[in-house]
């Protein structure tokens, strides 16, 4: 019952996008278009793709982890194991810290954003995994560099607060370069554009 629900909806969706394509109404096309592949694919992919992410995301941390004496990692059981002048403790490498959702957001809006190419969307995906994974990445490993450096008490404020921080700083870079600097490059005016390219 559920998979045949889910294609009605897929396509209801379809036809939604259809309406809009042909109508011109870019806006709602891009909105409903990246909303609905979003929530389409996060039921589809969740589960495979939590697995994969944190699995990874919890090997390549705990390489440099290792590599530095700072924690290590149990990729078998997604854990990060920290030790410090407090005693050890253990992270767990779960759904969040996969950035599955991130990922997923990402990949949704670019393919719906109207002012890159095919093969520029599916180079771009590429590159915007690869970013979100090393953020996550960067963000775990300066999670367990703190609590190493600190103590056990300081896991609220490095998870909270510095991990999201370091997190949302370089989303922000990502998204900045791939859409609204990409916008204003490629924006046209009547017969004037800032891409000379984006009119051919």
């Amino acid at each position: 019952m559920r998979v045949i629900s889910l294609i009605v909806l897929f396509v209801i969706w379809i036809y939604v996008l259809s309406i809009f394509k042909r109508k011109k109404l870019e806006f709602f096309y891009f909105m409903s278009g990246s909303i609905g592949m979003f929530l389409f694919s996060f039921v589809v992919f969740r589960k495979v793709m939590t697995e994969v992410l944190t699995t990874l995301t919890c090997y390549l941390t705990g390489l440099l982890g290792n590599l530095l004496g700072i924690f290590r990692a149990y990729t078998a059981h997604a854990i990060l194991f920290v030790e410090n002048a407090d005693g050890p403790i253990s992270l767990y490498v779960d759904f969040e810290c996969g950035g599955v959702i991130e990922i997923l957001v990402f990949i949704s809006l670019i393919w719906f954003f109207s002012v890159y190419r095919v093969w520029e969307k599916i180079w771009i995906s590429v590159v915007g995994i690869v970013w979100i994974i090393a953020a996550n990445i960067i963000r775990l490993f300066s999670i367990c560099l703190i609590i190493n450096q600190f103590g056990n008490e300081s896991y609220y404020m490095a998870h909270t607060i510095v991990g999201r921080l370091i997190f949302y700083a370089l989303s922000i870079v990502l998204y900045f370069y791939v859409f609204t600097r990409a916008q204003i490059r490629r924006q046209r005016v009547g017969e004037f554009g800032y891409d000379s390219e984006a009119g051919k």
